[in-house]
């Protein structure tokens, strides 16, 4: 039987093992990627997508990692999210990625990894960098061809956030409070958030979001980067020479 609803209740959640991941902050957004090995396909029809963000949204709720934004390529895919716990991102990551890849080898009978290695997440300053990112993940579709504009992607974040579409890709959305700043109301946001979209992306914020998320880094300025070296007791930016004092005082 191929039926993705029989199938999603055949592959259950389980009990996750957490493995801690490279720093995390409770309450604090992160830039999360994951790609297929050697960048395979990991979505190669609907059901597929839909099977998919299904276990998502049950794992985000159970472990406690509120979605701001997302984008499922074909071999990759986006989150923007922030974490309750220290676990939330690892167990909601373990939980997504066991089952789907148990329905995905049955479906398209393989075997094997599906993933390449271990999800990359870096925290993000949110005042700076958190709507900057979120256009960011919704423009992949558009960068890499698959769409003239982010509201023609399907598997995207966009639609709700842009344009108020609810349903099964977007309801179970949860908006940050940057988000919410942009506006009074649901209308007056999602237009704020379309006129962002005007403008291409600035080149260096385009190269510090790619920098960060490959190498590990904080998506932040430089204040921000001493404060999560700080709390993470591990470095968060590349070297600098006579770099200030660490400031143990987060900001959020």
């Amino acid at each position: 039987m191929s039926d993705p609803d029989f199938l999603f209740s055949q592959f259950s959640m389980g009990s996750v093992m957490a493995r801690l991941p490279r720093y995390v902050i409770p309450g604090q957004p992160q830039h999360i990627i994951q790609r297929g090995n050697n960048r395979q396909t990991i979505f190669a029809a609907d059901r597929d997508y839909r099977f998919f963000t299904k276990a998502m949204v049950e794992a985000a709720a159970k472990f406690g990692l509120a979605i701001h934004a997302y984008v499922w390529m074909t071999n990759h895919f986006h989150l923007l999210a922030t974490p309750e716990s220290e676990h939330s991102i690892s167990k909601t990551l373990q939980s997504v990625g066991r089952r789907y890849v148990g329905y995905f080898n049955y479906m398209y009978q393989r075997s094997g990894t599906l993933w390449e290695g271990r999800y990359r997440a870096t925290v993000v300053e949110s005042k700076r960098y958190l709507l900057t990112l979120m256009r960011y993940i919704e423009m992949n579709p558009i960068r890499a061809g698959m769409a003239a504009a982010p509201g023609e992607y399907k598997w995207s974040s966009h639609g709700r956030n842009a344009l108020g579409r609810n349903g099964p890709n977007a309801d179970w959305l949860t908006p940050h409070r940057e988000y919410y700043r942009l506006g009074r109301d649901d209308a007056d946001r999602q237009a704020a958030y379309q006129a962002l979209f005007a403008a291409d992306l600035d080149k260096d914020d385009l190269q510090k979001i790619r920098d960060s998320t490959h190498k590990g880094w904080a998506l932040g300025d430089g204040r921000f980067q001493e404060e999560v070296e700080a709390l993470g007791q591990r470095r968060a930016a590349a070297k600098k020479a006579g770099r200030p004092q660490r400031n143990k005082s987060f900001r959020l």
